[in-house]
């Protein structure tokens, strides 16, 4: 598994997503963890709304009955999601923060990140929670999810603290980020920015870009591998798949991963088989030429 530095210390290139954990039993999610770690996966990714709760209480009581798991891991939440609205408040974070670290029994998240926009954020309040959390050393260091570049700035603004992490939407399907790059200045529904040139600013400010939902298509409207509605672009995988002797899930996450920007896909699998050969993408280097190919299967045009 390749690594990269992510807030001085290394991070697996793929991070295991723990949204779907709750329902596994003891034994099962001890073998996912135990395959993650030794697949090289060191980064575990949650939520305090994973569950209700019960995802990070879930992994907590796993380090409990393993303790030594803790030290092989890097351990991330999100917090600001509640029943209906969303709440970047300080005193919101402080709680939050505190309700993840007990949950999962820890005295520090690896990073912390504020999860989806909150129109009524004032920076001021996140800057004195993410103080307060990093001089009490709960906390190593902060990003965002779904913040474009303007949301960021005013973040940045007010923060003595880096945005180390921003978590976004992004697959072969999803690839907004990469068709207006590509479509500048040209007419037509592949050149609209949506985001306001989110990728390039990630990469102009040392930002690693998480994405989330590496195999759904739409939002969360199902997996596009083996799916009839996509015949080209699984045509393709699948022959890649076969020259590089892995499994399709394996290219999808190599095609992320060869973009130069360096992204930290994070995957929801709960199937350690499955885990283990997603895991291979990071043997896989493709050509420019593949890359390209599995793009415009996916239905995209280049100008």
């Amino acid at each position: 598994m390749d690594t990269f530095v992510l807030g001085g210390a290394p991070a697996s290139r793929i991070a295991l997503g723990c949204m779907r954990i709750s329902s596994l039993e003891d034994g099962q999610l001890s073998r996912l963890v135990h395959t993650a770690l030794d697949a090289g996966i060191n980064y575990f990714d949650h939520a305090d709304i994973y569950g209700g709760g019960a995802c990070e209480a879930r992994f907590g009581a796993l380090l409990r009955r393993e303790p030594a798991l803790r030290a092989q891991m890097r351990i991330q939440s999100k917090c600001g999601i509640r029943q209906g609205y969303y709440d970047f408040s300080c005193e919101h974070i402080l709680d939050a923060v505190d309700g993840s670290l007990a949950r999962l029994g820890v005295e520090q998240l690896d990073a912390l990140l504020l999860h989806r926009p909150d129109a009524l954020m004032e920076p001021e309040e996140v800057a004195e929670a993410f103080t307060r959390l990093e001089s009490a050393g709960k906390v190593s260091l902060f990003g965002v999810s779904n913040q474009n570049p303007g949301q960021m700035e005013l973040l940045r603004r007010w923060l003595p603290q880096r945005i180390a992490v921003d978590q976004l939407q992004f697959s072969l399907t999803n690839a907004g980020m990469v068709d207006k790059g590509i479509h500048v200045n040209m007419e037509g529904p592949l050149s609209l920015d949506h985001d306001g040139g989110v990728l390039d600013y990630c990469r102009l400010h040392d930002i690693t870009i998480q994405p989330w939902s590496p195999f759904q298509y739409g939002f969360f409207e199902g997996v596009f591998l083996g799916d009839p509605a996509f015949p080209a672009l699984n045509r393709v995988v699948d022959a890649l798949a076969e020259k590089y002797e892995v499994t399709p899930s394996a290219i999808a996450i190599a095609w992320i991963l060869r973009h130069p920007a360096k992204m930290q896909p994070v995957v929801g699998t709960t199937n350690p088989e499955r885990l283990a050969q997603i895991a291979q993408a990071c043997e896989v280097r493709l050509t420019r030429q593949e890359w390209y190919e599995l793009y415009l299967s996916a239905g995209k045009k280049l100008p």
